[in-house]
């Protein structure tokens, strides 16, 4: 019997089949790692208008220790996130869980009264589907909330900080509620982020603030999304920093790069909910407990601020578009 050898004619390892050598999950053909097709989020839209009268074209997301903002709401009809088919649940003290409709002021919306977030096991495009949903219901506007830590040292537990950029430190790690296959009916292959934050909504609640005379605790900055659930380190606080990062939190990026791709235009903010531990002297330690609390000091001046933006939008940017179809 002839003898086989592992090595070539000139004593060299002999070349082996390629295929032999790959594994097996490396060779599969690309598939979308999404499970929400359009198809199954256009089915989770179709249940929630089945079940309301309301048809909302603006949508809110409620932060932690915002979601009292839901309060207001007048008219409602509530879906528990448990009973919607295919929706996950919030996991996190401070977060309702529940889709609601109803109307701000006479303007009719949809708010998430509780959101989503990495560290609670939930892949990004996951987390950022519910915005897809509403774009679904018929959604052309998103107002993002969200509570962080202020890294800016002019911030103070309490100010507020339209966001007008961010750093989306998850994606510099590839990891993007974009990835896979792309369908073109949500949006294109690679939207451009330079003008997420839509700069018209943003020159109009500086107005606002101004109105209701809070524009001395109103800022505008960077937000910077890290992926949490611990709260960072010294170092990594002052990297962002220098940076250019006046605020960083655990959510809000995912839900604004997929509204960015669905063409929404969107307003967020954050509230600052505590400063940023930056001295290696300092006892003080980061909680979820501030988020809470500063959440409820700020109630009432965040209730009526969204409630003038929402009213903004429909006087505004809904009417122009009403009547230039």
């Amino acid at each position: 019997m002839e003898e086989t050898s592992n090595f070539g004619a000139k004593g060299l390892p002999a070349r082996r089949n390629p295929r032999i050598l790959c594994y097996p999950s490396l060779m599969a053909p690309h598939k979308d790692i999404s499970a929400y097709t359009y198809e199954l989020i256009q089915q989770i839209a179709q249940y929630l208008l089945d079940r309301t009268n309301i048809r909302p074209k603006i949508g809110i997301i409620c932060g932690s220790g915002l979601g009292n903002l839901a309060d207001v709401i007048t008219d409602s009809v509530s879906f528990p996130y448990h009973e919607i088919p295919h929706f996950p649940v919030s996991t996190v003290a401070g977060h309702v869980g529940r889709l609601v409709f109803g109307y701000l002021d006479g303007v009719p919306i949809m708010c998430m009264q509780g959101r989503f977030h990495y560290y609670e096991g939930y892949p990004l495009w996951k987390c950022s589907m519910p915005v897809r949903v509403m774009k679904l219901v018929g959604v052309s506007h998103l107002i993002v909330t969200n509570a962080a830590g202020g890294l800016n040292p002019k911030y103070r537990a309490g100010d507020i900080m339209i966001m007008k950029d961010h750093i989306n430190f998850l994606g510099f790690a590839g990891n993007n509620p974009l990835q896979g296959v792309n369908d073109e009916r949500f949006g294109p292959r690679f939207p451009a982020m330079n003008r997420a934050y839509n700069a018209s909504l943003r020159k109009a609640a500086h107005k606002i603030a101004k109105e209701m005379g809070i524009d001395k605790f109103v800022r505008e900055g960077v937000y910077a999304v890290l992926g949490g659930p611990n709260f960072e380190t010294i170092a990594e606080l002052r990297m962002l920093r220098v940076c250019g990062v006046d605020a960083v939190g655990m959510s809000t990026v995912h839900e604004v790069l997929t509204a960015q791709h669905c063409d929404m235009k969107v307003f967020a903010f954050s509230l600052i909910t505590n400063k940023c531990v930056m001295d290696y002297e300092s006892m003080a330690e980061a909680n979820h407990e501030e988020n809470i609390d500063t959440g409820l000091m700020r109630e009432g001046v965040i209730k009526k601020l969204v409630t003038k933006v929402v009213g903004h939008i429909s006087n505004h940017d809904l009417a122009m578009s009403s009547k230039n179809p």
